[in-house]
């Protein structure tokens, strides 16, 4: 089987986001960055259908030069080859992206590469949109199923369970599909130096991509209001047993 992952460069969890002084653009002069947490583990479940099925895999992202990195992590944890939709604009939203992402995929096809399986996050981390895998299904015309926290592929089908209140639900669709994953579907491994060392033999193509025409106008950003706390020390050893015994008391918790 050949499946495609793709996945996206955000800045790296926890990172304190500021904006340029115009407040129409992140500021990425110190920032950090990484795969969104989902989309590490649509790589890990690609790399794991591999090593269990047989066939090829393809990481695919869409992003400047710098993404490299994230396409040689990918490389590095077992994908075979990578794909960078290169771009410096920044005016990509979900369906100029999932544009760029459904030519890439007819040009694999055509080139003699037909895909069986089209792995996505179930949101990025940054823009948490939810949109591009669902989009990119309907422009191909395949099944989609999103959220999904247990996969296995049989033949020529595969099977996806998603936990909703209460249950779970479970879906049984022909490939080939599109399949949006979420965080916990797998415990993701981490790049080792051997396979770093591997990851600088495999092919990435560079595929260059004109700005798009953008469909919304960006007015500004807003970095939300950052939520402080606050720590106080009731004492040191057994002389702060009175003052943990008066807080419980204001927070209203019996201590009988």
């Amino acid at each position: 089987m050949n499946v495609l992952v793709c996945v996206k460069r955000v800045p790296a969890t926890g990172s304190r986001i500021t904006l340029t002084q115009d407040a129409l653009h992140i500021d990425t002069k110190y920032l950090g960055f990484t795969v969104s947490p989902h989309e590490e583990c649509a790589v890990e479940e690609a790399v794991r259908l591999i090593e269990a099925n047989g066939g090829a895999s393809v990481v695919l992202t869409l992003g400047p030069e710098a993404a490299l990195e994230q396409l040689q992590d990918a490389l590095a944890i077992g994908m075979d080859r990578g794909v960078l939709l290169e771009t410096d604009d920044d005016g990509w939203d979900a369906r100029a992206t999932s544009g760029a992402i459904v030519q890439a995929i007819r040009a694999e096809a055509g080139a003699g590469t037909p895909l069986d399986l089209l792995l996505f996050g179930n949101e990025a981390a940054d823009a948490g949109d939810y949109q591009v895998g669902v989009l990119v299904a309907y422009a191909l015309g395949l099944p989609c199923v999103s959220g999904v926290k247990a996969l296995q592929v049989t033949d020529g089908s595969l099977v996806a369970r998603r936990d909703v209140a209460g249950g779970a639900e479970v879906f049984e669709v022909p490939l080939p599909a599109v399949v949006t994953v979420k965080e916990g579907i797998n415990l993701p491994r981490y790049p080792s130096l051997p396979g770093r060392m591997r990851a600088k033999k495999k092919e990435i193509t560079r595929l260059p991509l004109a700005p798009p025409t953008p469909s919304v106008e960006t007015v500004r950003l807003r970095v939300p209001d950052e939520q402080l706390s606050q720590t106080r020390i009731l004492g040191h050893g057994p002389d702060a047993a009175p003052a943990v015994v008066d807080l419980l008391e204001q927070l209203g918790v019996g201590t009988r």
